[in-house]
């Protein structure tokens, strides 16, 4: 699904995202009218940086916003040490990483563990933590998702293979998913016993229909104090492969292969060989990785955020079946 084209910006502060957000209801608009569109009965309104006002979608009568000061209140609620990347675009979207001090190293490179939330106004991107959908307190039979932050390129790296226990369990799902190619989908659970649920795939999702800024924070409180106890999972063991796994003559041309758009493939192939330049490395598939997450991050593009996030993970398990090979 593609939307107006967009380019992701970075900010640092709350305040430049927090700004007023409410919704304008269509008949207060149009008194003289009768409206028959009842499935779509409320403009989200929001005044960026305290300019124009600007409509971000239309949305039905019980729609509830999530605004990003709400988010804020309960992150400095719950987090006193952390600093603040924010990807946000002029249609109304958001990825907000909360960068920890905790660190962890990745062949000899400094990662920081991070929590990464996706919020929108336009309702194209749904909030998470961690790529999961806010849902109930989760239970003893879930397994969280990490994320951790990559200063080189600024990059948030979800943990994409964090519902496994082991790697030789993900790898198996890699063969059944890379035989189905195009037609798997990664974000359903592999059939099998020895992948352990997904952190809110048994439990109850709780949707923007008459969802109230109550029940919204204490979620968000459950689900942060949640992840905050989690150490960094099975991924963190994949970037080591990837790190140790060099780009050889038979990989020529695979970023051309990846699931993502040719411009962007492009973009990847310049920022891996920028990133070979300033760190003095081979090309392995742990910066090729890196050099796609940058590029699907930072470029312009009518992809949504949601629609990133879907590729990042689709790229992650492209590269880790060949990895594996």
């Amino acid at each position: 699904m593609t939307y107006i084209s967009a380019q992701p910006q970075l900010a640092s502060s709350w305040d430049d995202i927090c700004y007023p957000v409410n919704p304008v209801w269509l008949a207060d608009l149009l008194p003289e009218y009768d409206i028959m569109a009842t499935d779509r009965q409320q403009l989200i309104v929001g005044q960026p940086d305290g300019g124009r006002k600007t409509i971000f979608g239309i949305q039905s009568a019980d729609y509830s916003i999530i605004p990003n000061a709400a988010i804020r209140d309960v992150v400095n609620e719950l987090i006193d040490d952390y600093s603040l990347q924010i990807k946000h675009t002029t249609t109304g979207e958001f990825s907000i990483s909360i960068i920890l001090p905790d660190e962890l190293s990745v062949g000899g490179e400094k990662l920081y563990k991070s929590l990464i939330l996706t919020n929108s106004y336009n309702g194209k991107t749904p909030f998470s933590v961690q790529g999961q959908t806010l849902a109930s307190v989760p239970n003893n039979d879930t397994l969280p998702g990490s994320s951790l932050f990559r200063t080189v390129c600024q990059n948030g790296l979800v943990g994409w293979a964090d519902p496994f226990l082991k790697v030789s369990a993900y790898q198996q799902w890699l063969k059944q998913w890379s035989l189905g190619k195009e037609k798997a989908r990664t974000s359903q659970s592999p059939k099998g016993q020895n992948r352990p649920v997904q952190a809110g795939a048994e439990i109850k999702k709780i949707h923007h229909g008459k969802l109230t800024l109550d029940i919204f924070q204490q979620r968000l409180r459950d689900m942060l104090a949640y992840h905050l106890q989690v150490k960094p999972t099975l991924t963190a063991d994949i970037y080591e492969h990837f790190h140790k796994t060099a780009v050889k003559k038979s990989d020529e041309g695979l970023l051309k292969t990846l699931p993502i758009p040719v411009q962007l493939a492009k973009q990847a192939q310049e920022r891996l060989r920028y990133e070979e330049r300033i760190l003095s490395a081979d090309p392995s598939y742990w910066l090729m990785y890196n050099a796609v997450n940058y590029a699907l991050f930072t470029a312009r593009s009518s992809l949504t955020l949601n629609d990133r996030y879907k590729l990042d993970e689709r790229v992650f398990h492209h590269l880790a079946a060949r990895a594996y090979a």
